[in-house]
């Protein structure tokens, strides 16, 4: 999993709560909707805050990777009443990225536009998923965590799971994105912002924190030496961030 070396790091802090979100790895496959709304950043909000009711958690930060920090950045905004805190990595709100992109950006990103059509990259993936998952060694996620994933990339279920993620991205999500700043609706608590020094989200927008200082009223952040998968390639340093942040925050 992709927190399983960050989260020991932190537990003498805090308690951990590592979810798969709907569509991913071990949880449940949402039935599919014509706009893929089941699997939009809003119902895994959702998702997580019934879990940690039911864990018997009334207030929580919550951070997110990727793809997980678009859940994030929806909880921090659909729930402020329960947010404490909020962290994202490697990311800028989805309609920052559509605004802001040029045919660079489309050559690095193309999966984006290519995860978002129907059927074709499921047959893709599901053709060769160690040829499109490549990018994390056993090496570097550990061996328990890596049978994880290979189980998950080989299981057509989850793969068309996820790729529903990138559908709804692109457009019930987005959708939800607009709303927000035609409202103005901004994010109440504090925003940690990290971005991985090796990766390039800097590389085609620049510092995120002035981005997201449009979307969050307190909003610090810097960059950590690492590629994209942070958590696998520098724990130490993600850990070390996550608890300068949050402290004296106690879950």
């Amino acid at each position: 999993m992709t927190w399983g070396r960050v989260a020991p790091l932190l537990l003498e802090d805090f308690t951990v709560v590592c979810p798969d979100l709907r569509g991913f790895g071990k949880s449940f496959q949402p039935i599919d909707t014509e706009d893929s709304r089941n699997s939009s950043k809003r119902a895994k909000a959702m998702d997580c805050v019934h879990l940690m009711r039911h864990l018997g958690h009334g207030k929580f930060a919550v951070a997110g990777h990727d793809r997980g920090s678009y859940v994030a950045f929806r909880l921090a905004m659909d729930y402020p009443a329960l947010i404490d805190k909020v962290i994202v990595i490697d990311s800028i709100p989805i309609i920052e990225h559509l605004e802001r992109m040029d045919w660079r950006f489309a050559r690095d990103w193309y999966h984006w536009f290519f995860f978002a059509q129907r059927g074709k990259p499921e047959q893709a993936i599901n053709a060769d998923p160690l040829g499109w998952y490549d990018a994390i060694k056993p090496d570097l996620m550990g061996h328990d965590a890596y049978e994880d994933l290979l189980a998950a990339i080989r299981d057509p279920s989850v793969v068309h799971g996820m790729i529903e993620d990138y559908r709804a991205g692109l457009s019930v999500y987005a959708d939800d994105e607009l709303a927000d700043r035609q409202s103005g609706k901004r994010i109440a608590a504090p925003l940690l912002c990290l971005w991985s020094s090796g990766d390039d989200l800097a590389v085609h927008f620049g510092d995120p924190r002035p981005i997201w200082g449009a979307w969050a009223r307190d909003v610090t952040g810097h960059a950590i030496d690492s590629g994209h998968h942070v958590a696998e390639e520098n724990p130490n340093d993600l850990a070390t961030s996550f608890l300068r942040f949050l402290k004296p925050l106690r879950l």
